[in-house]
């Protein structure tokens, strides 16, 4: 009888552990069969159009449309450059050292102005954050990468570029400029104090030097005599992520300030050093929607260590999935999504 029943037990056993396997395998099965499954419904939607629409269509530039839209889909900095486009890019980056202070992203296929560096010919225009980029040198954006307008931008210092603009604050036609590009310095870290001992430091790029710079700042502020610090992170859209985990070191000085992670790569913790750490007061940072990337990191460390403050508008949303993609604690988004001085999640 015992015998009879360890037999059951082992049967049963294999059973179960072979419709496991078989389980695991379907499954993994059907994953890949639905990542295939998409290029199915890509073929059939592209025959459909050679067959059907009105006209014979360029294959070519229809598949050229699909795979920028894939990228661009994945985040507003992932773009996709043809051969040739990436000729000119290559041919473009980093040997000019005339710009015309734009920073740029897309938003649902539409080139967007992030913000435009004081001093130079965009801001001298009068362009700024939320205005669209519909044009340069007669070519249309939309059918163009960021990176490549970013370096068609890009040039000897005096030349000239011509640009269409549609600016967000007016509801008038699209305004053709020509913009010159000049060697464009990165604006200082101004700071200084406002009444009732409250101090202000403006960081408008987390360029390289610039958490240095803020560093200083923040020690004549506290030997001025201020109690209490704003942190104005307004229209900083430009530069490292080391950077700006340097400046949220100055005011953080233990745990998580944030982490790289891929989707092939193991996490990587990025924690403050205490020694770094120089600002104990209060503070509270403002943002507003031309907050993007390095500073985003800067606003988001701070709120989720619960140092400080922020208020003001959301943030552009760009501190995930940029450059080395850093992500914010708990994988939340990486908008500050700030106003009446607390995180709006």
């Amino acid at each position: 009888m015992l015998s009879r029943v360890k037999l059951a037990v082992v049967i049963c056993s294999t059973f179960l552990t072979a419709f496991l396997v078989i389980g695991a395998v379907m499954d993994e099965g059907a994953s890949r069969e639905g990542a295939y499954r998409q290029l199915q419904v890509y073929t059939e939607v592209l025959a459909k159009i050679k067959s059907d629409y009105v006209e014979e269509p360029d294959i070519k530039q229809v598949t050229r449309g699909a795979l920028q839209g894939l990228l661009e889909s994945l985040d507003p900095n992932s773009c996709y450059l043809t051969a040739e486009q990436y000729k000119e890019y290559e041919k473009r980056k980093g040997t000019q050292p005339g710009t015309v202070g734009l920073v740029l992203s897309k938003r649902f296929g539409y080139v967007l102005i992030l913000t435009a560096l004081p001093g130079s010919s965009a801001a001298k225009a009068g362009l700024a954050a939320g205005d669209l980029l519909e044009a340069v040198d007669t070519k249309a954006t939309r059918d163009l990468p960021v990176a490549l307008l970013q370096s068609m931008l890009s040039g000897p210092v005096g030349s000239s570029v011509a640009v269409v603009v549609r600016r967000s604050k007016r509801a008038e036609a699209p305004q053709e400029l020509t913009l010159t590009r000049e060697a464009v310095p990165m604006p200082a870290v101004t700071h200084n104090l406002l009444p009732d001992k409250v101090g202000r430091l403006e960081v408008r790029t987390l360029t390289a030097g610039k958490a240095a710079e803020a560093a200083r700042a923040l020690k004549e502020l506290d030997a001025q005599g201020a109690e209490r610090l704003v942190l104005d992170l307004r229209n900083d859209a430009l530069g490292d992520q080391q950077e700006g985990l340097k400046l949220a070191n100055l005011f953080i000085d233990s745990g998580l300030l944030a982490y790289l992670q891929g989707q092939k790569f193991p996490r990587k913790d990025f924690n403050a050093e205490p020694r770094q750490a120089i600002w104990k007061k209060p503070v509270v940072v403002i943002t507003n929607r031309a907050t993007a990337g390095a500073a985003e990191l800067v606003a988001a460390a701070i709120l989720d260590r619960q140092r400080g403050q922020v208020v003001g508008e959301k943030t552009f949303g760009l501190a995930i999935g940029i450059g080395n993609g850093f992500e914010r604690r708990r994988g939340e988004s990486s908008r500050a999504n700030a106003g009446e001085g607390r995180p709006g999640r």
